[in-house]
């Protein structure tokens, strides 16, 4: 797949910019014709899955993440360092 590849000139650059900001203007026009609005969420949720704005995400407190953590150092919880490389 090299052959695919090229550098690109400066004025190649420049006109990419210019297709790409008029492709982004044309959309954003094409959504400001859009009427109405939707009422209703259009994800369909499975069981199990909580409902955004739910209160009960927000409950985990301080004490619960350090309860759960491995290992902790003061006020702090201290984790891995780069071991994933």
């Amino acid at each position: 797949m090299d052959f695919l590849f090229h550098k690109v000139s400066e004025n190649e650059k420049k006109e990419i910019q210019k297709q790409a900001k008029k492709i982004m203007d044309d959309f954003s026009g094409q959504l400001g014709k859009v009427k109405g609005e939707i009422s209703e969420s259009l994800i369909d949720r499975g069981e199990g899955q909580r409902d955004e704005g739910s209160v009960e995400c927000n409950k985990i407190s301080r004490e619960i993440m350090f309860e759960n953590a491995p290992e902790k150092k003061g006020d702090f919880i201290v984790g891995e360092e780069k071991s994933w490389s």
